[in-house]
């Protein structure tokens, strides 16, 4: 049971993005990913035009007359939405952090499945796989989704997305959509990420905050990294420094892009704004890109 507390947390991340997902995000979402193949529907008589090898013989034979064989995409599908709970998701320079903006996405991608009926699973994943919740259907089950991913503590600061991929390989048996949520502060997932995409759809969604791309002139800063605790002592006064800051950042980021590329996994970019619907602009982007190109 969700206690008061927490509902009203679930409620209003909930209200948060239903704008989104009742405007735009319920019909993008259907149309981008493909179902799990062609079921059966009906048999009608055939008209010109129609291909002559759905042709149902058998009815046709008992019929006198032409019937063919209609069928229709198995739209339901099961998605797997992977979140990095590591401690560089606790950094954040706007009213949000990176780990609660990757909760809000989860939240709102899991809402879109439910409408279209499909089942929506979670895993947490650190340096170690720290939560698997198997996906299901039901505005219930997303809910406690939604709590999972906004109150859960990970016991571990590292990353490995290589691990999670490898994991959720052998959790999967049929074809899925995976999304995965994670600034990408990592390396070694190439191939992991190549084996997924052999039998699932896969998503990569990184996630960056402004000041990770470009840092303001306000004197010495120690800078920490939350995942091995380094500091660094650094004078953000000197203009070719932050220069210096700014052109590695964009280095990396046009690196990040290029690898996904290479790896035929899609890949959607998203910078924080102050707004919600300026910061999941280019996943709704994305989608539409989809629904249009299928």
């Amino acid at each position: 049971m969700l206690s008061k507390e927490v509902l009203k947390v679930v409620s209003r991340v909930e209200l948060s993005v239903r704008g989104t997902l009742d405007a735009v995000m319920t019909g993008a979402y259907h149309s981008s990913f493909k179902g799990n193949g062609m079921e059966f529907s009906e048999v009608r008589e055939y008209v010109p035009g129609d291909d002559i090898r759905s042709i149902d013989w058998n009815v046709t034979a008992r019929a006198g007359t032409p019937y063919v064989k209609k069928f229709v995409e198995e739209r339901e599908l099961t998605m797997l939405l992977m979140v990095d709970a590591s401690s560089s998701s606790e950094f954040g320079s706007g009213l949000e952090m990176k780990g609660e903006v990757m909760a809000t996405l989860t939240a709102l991608l899991a809402f879109a499945a439910i409408k279209n009926n499909d089942k929506v699973g979670l895993l947490i994943f650190t340096d170690q796989v720290e939560h698997f919740i198997p996906p299901a259907k039901g505005r219930k089950h997303v809910l406690r989704l939604i709590r999972e991913i906004l109150y859960f503590k990970p016991k571990q600061h590292g990353t490995d997305i290589q691990g999670a991929l490898e994991y959720a390989g052998k959790l999967l048996n049929r074809r899925a959509v995976v999304v995965v949520m994670s600034d990408f502060l990592d390396t070694g997932y190439e191939r992991a990420f190549k084996v997924l995409r052999k039998r699932h759809d896969v998503l990569a969604v990184s996630v960056v905050d402004p000041r990770e791309l470009e840092l303001p002139p306000v004197g010495l800063v120690e800078l920490e990294d939350p995942e091995t605790g380094e500091t660094l002592l650094v004078d953000t006064g000197d203009s070719a420094f932050r220069e210096a800051f700014k052109r590695e950042a964009k280095k990396q980021t046009k690196e990040t892009k290029e690898s996904f590329d290479k790896m035929s996994v899609d890949f959607v970019r998203i910078l924080i704004c102050d707004e919600f619907k300026d910061t999941v602009s280019p996943l709704l982007e994305h989608f539409r890109r989809r629904a249009k190109n299928r």
